[in-house]
């Protein structure tokens, strides 16, 4: 247990919460059979060994600072992150990576979790590795265009939904009056908490009319997160697609992913998990005004998918070449398009992003690109002095919530009833009298031995009915307590899913201010890859 400030950390294993996949935990366990497919183990020799993997690499470091000076060039930041986009031309300096769609005012919470945990990282790697630097970085997947699952948040439980009528990458749509209007709903949640104004004031003050969601994305990270150096990295940005014109040229004409990847994915499945992704021909968007469409070969005709698009060979790498933005690539070759860019040696990412990850090893040895050390972002349970207090009355530890809730109640029920609702003796009698009857009835006539197992069988059902209604009976009897149960399980695990999955972060920023992210940040591990409770004391 570790202690900071007016909050308390628990550690608890991943596999003892019981929502993370088991290539998830075999990765954690280091599991022999999918070991084929990633490249360093999460140790200190496995980042010094993606570290000497990178140093011979010859990554586009002067390109990436130029490109990065350039975007932040009409940004207010702080000088560390001047410091770090600098830093990023020396031939010493590597990046600690994170990626994720700009989900409307952050998304879920684990979006601050990948983020804080790349910081901690690479904070920890300067201590590990003196000679090198290390710079924290949040690659944007700006291109994505699935609207239904980047433009809502919950707040409170409750789903609110942008409800615009633009298309094409989210990243490119623009602030508008129903995002406002949405944001103006979250304000009435959360403005008469003690610092509801507070953060309605600064996600107002990034999310301004006619501003691209990526552009206001960028700004309230760096306002969150600035002080720490962390770079926002925008890929739609045509200086550092240039840098990847040859891989792109080569996968819209060639399309060798596609094969490499299949054979990656059947071998995936033999090992026994699932392929997380799935390989097209060609795996990149088009992308231009409000469209994002894959591209097809039909022959020696590439067109546009839902459109009237359509490019010969030279025609299609003529594009390439004027206008490298307008490709964008997708699952499967965004990766190789991070990594050719970045000088990294590490990437954070979620139990679903490591599962397709582990398919694209041989993808990048193919283009001779450094694979990184994987690893499991962060993952915390916030629970409030309120929640802890209920909790406490309860007599739950931070490991019982985890726990189904007709466990919870029926573990409750058992520790406080004044009543014996154990049916343990009332089976092993049953039991017992059947055996009887089965040993005193044998020498007399063996067919009868069926019908008195039958018996038995049907006496422990209706013995193990009874024991149910008694403690149904039981629950209603303390209906206060099972009522409070239910409760607690709802807030702490909302649609019976992790907290950080659904919840925004706004609601928990308007409880506990600026000092949410610095405890986060505090109580950040690096290389543990355990799960963290985090309880807010007082």
């Amino acid at each position: 247990m570790q202690l900071f400030m007016a909050f308390v950390s628990t550690k608890i294993p991943y596999s003892q919460t019981g929502f993370f996949s088991k290539i998830v935990t075999d990765y954690l366990n280091d599991e022999t059979k999918l070991q084929p497919f990633y490249k360093h183990q999460v140790t200190v020799e496995g980042l010094k060994a993606s570290i000497e993997a990178r140093k011979a690499f010859a990554s586009p470091r002067a390109k990436l600072a130029d490109a990065l000076e350039n975007q932040y060039r009409n940004i207010i930041t702080t000088d560390q992150v001047k410091l770090n986009i600098d830093a990023l031309r020396k031939e010493t300096t590597f990046t600690i990576t994170t990626a994720h769609q700009p989900n409307i005012f952050t998304g879920p919470l684990y979006f601050l979790y990948k983020i804080l945990h790349v910081i901690k990282l690479a904070e920890n790697c300067k201590t590990k590795f003196p000679e090198y630097d290390f710079v924290p970085v949040y690659y944007m997947g700006s291109e994505d265009a699935d609207l239904d699952e980047l433009g809502h948040i919950f707040i409170n439980g409750n789903k609110l939904n942008w409800n615009t009528t633009q298309t094409g990458a989210v990243g490119r749509m623009l602030v508008d009056k129903p995002l406002w209007e949405l944001l103006n709903t979250i304000a009435g949640e959360v403005g008469v908490l003690e610092h509801g104004q507070e953060i309605i004031s600064i996600v107002k003050k990034h999310y301004t009319l006619g501003t691209t969601i990526q552009e206001a994305t960028m700004k309230l990270v760096n306002a969150l997160f600035g002080k720490y150096g962390l770079i926002v990295v925008i890929p739609d940005n045509p200086t550092l697609k240039t840098l990847a014109e040859e891989i792109f040229s080569e996968e819209l004409t060639n399309g060798h992913s596609s094969k490499i990847i299949e054979e990656t994915g059947n071998n995936l499945t033999a090992a026994g998990y699932k392929a997380q992704a799935h390989s097209r021909e060609i795996n990149f968007f088009f992308m231009k005004e409000n469209l994002r469409e894959r591209i097809e070969k039909n022959g020696d005709i590439w067109s546009v998918v839902n459109t009237g698009i359509t490019f010969s060979k030279n025609e299609l790498l003529q594009e390439l070449n004027s206008h490298p933005e307008r490709f964008s690539p997708n699952v499967i070759t965004r990766g190789l398009f991070q990594e050719l860019i970045l000088p990294n040696v590490a990437f954070i990412g979620g139990g679903g992003e490591l599962a397709y990850w582990f398919q694209l090893k041989d993808l990048f040895a193919y283009y001779k690109v450094p694979y990184p050390l994987l690893i499991l972002r962060n993952s915390f349970l916030l629970i409030n002095k309120l929640q802890r207090a209920i909790l406490f009355k309860l007599d739950f530890d931070c490991n019982e919530p985890f726990k189904p809730l007709q466990e919870l109640q029926n573990n409750w029920i058992r520790q406080n009833s004044h009543h014996n609702l154990s049916i343990d003796n009332a089976l092993q009698q049953a039991s017992e009298l059947y055996n009887g009857l089965s040993q005193q009835t044998k020498p007399i006539d063996t067919t009868l031995l069926q019908h008195i197992e039958a018996l038995k069988t049907n006496s422990k059902k209706l013995i193990e009915k009874l024991g149910k209604k008694m403690l149904r009976a039981e629950k209603r009897n303390h209906d206060d307590a099972m009522q409070q149960i239910r409760k607690i399980k709802d807030q702490l695990f909302p649609n019976n899913n992790l907290q950080e999955r659904i919840d925004n972060f706004i609601p928990h920023y308007a409880i506990h201010g600026s000092t949410l992210i610095d405890e986060l940040y505090n109580h950040s591990l690096t290389l543990e890859q355990e799960f963290v409770v985090l309880e807010h004391l007082f």
